[in-house]
């Protein structure tokens, strides 16, 4: 039998090479989001060791006790993600059990976790086969009865588990909407619009957000693609400000009083110019821009007009 410490010590090695090498990923990724083979081609003591298994969302190489990475997978660009239907009231998230048996492998694997407090990587899938990996995370609880694991996604989170304080709660939601909500949305959103702006087509996907229709504030504000467009950083200000409005039928406008102004290149050609252009949408049916948001958001713009 391998002595606790050593192998504790390279439990520790692996996890910090591991999110090493999902940091190397991300430096390459104008998106956030990395396909499973480029997970996959991890390499620890020279040797290459899998982070995923596409049969499991719980994943642990053979030679640890705790579990090492979890997934989540694919979900169509209408429907809500998974992880966003289990961000209970404290603000965390909760990660169904593998199968419904509380003693099974992966599970034990994922309570081991747990118990050495040991930080995993979160994947979570945005197409097929590509993932937004979420690190570290960590398993702060078990709940057996209802067949999950609670996760931290963010350290400040691992004292907020029973503070019932609703301020403290909505900090811990807030962390969990930017560690996972945004990032994976960003992802999702430039990847449908090839990442390019939806406005003027800028296609630096540095320059990029991935803006919501509907504010994500708002109970229609889900952090789905027809409620997103990609747009550069300033055409998201503009649209955020409603300097500039979309009606349903794509057609862009820009605000009477900012059409009668006289300034430099960049109102002449990044604001005026936009009046009466269409608004670039995705090939994919599912990722287009849904109209009744549209609608909803034009005639705010209306009303600010």
């Amino acid at each position: 039998m391998q002595d606790p410490s050593v192998e504790a010590s390279v439990d520790a090695r692996l996890r910090m090479a591991m999110f090493a090498h999902l940091d190397a990923l991300l430096a390459q990724s104008p998106d956030g989001a990395v396909p499973s083979a480029a997970i996959n081609s991890f390499q620890f003591d020279g040797r290459q060791l899998r982070l995923t298994d596409r049969f499991a969302g719980i994943w642990k190489p053979a030679f640890l006790r705790a579990a090492l990475t979890i997934r989540t997978t694919y979900t169509a660009p209408d429907k809500i993600p998974p992880y966003l239907d289990t961000v209970e009231a404290d603000g965390l998230v909760r990660y169904a059990y593998q199968g419904e048996d509380p003693h099974a492998a992966d599970n034990r694997a994922l309570r081991e976790a747990m118990s050495a407090r040991a930080p995993l990587a979160y994947f979570v899938g945005i197409e097929r086969g590509v993932y937004t990996p979420i690190y570290p995370v960590w398993i702060l609880a078990d709940e057996p009865a209802a067949l999950r694991f609670v996760v931290a996604v963010d350290a400040a989170q691992s004292g907020l588990l029973s503070v019932a304080d609703p301020a403290l709660r909505r900090y811990a939601r807030r962390l969990t909407i930017v560690r996972v909500h945004q990032r994976v949305f960003r992802s999702q959103v430039l990847r449908a619009y090839e990442h390019r702006c939806a406005m003027c087509r800028l296609g630096h996907a540095e320059l990029l957000d991935a803006a919501h229709i509907i504010p994500d504030g708002d109970p229609q504000g889900d952090p789905v693609m027809p409620n997103g467009l990609s747009l550069c950083k300033i055409h998201h200000a503009a649209f955020d400000s409603d300097i500039i409005g979309v009606r349903p039928d794509h057609i862009i406008e820009v605000r009477r009083d900012v059409l009668e102004e006289h300034d430099g290149p960049m109102l002449r050609h990044g604001l005026q110019g936009l009046a009466g252009t269409v608004l670039t949408s995705p090939r994919q049916r599912l990722a287009k821009p849904d109209p009744l948001r549209l609608q909803i958001r034009y005639e705010r713009f209306r009303r600010a007009s």
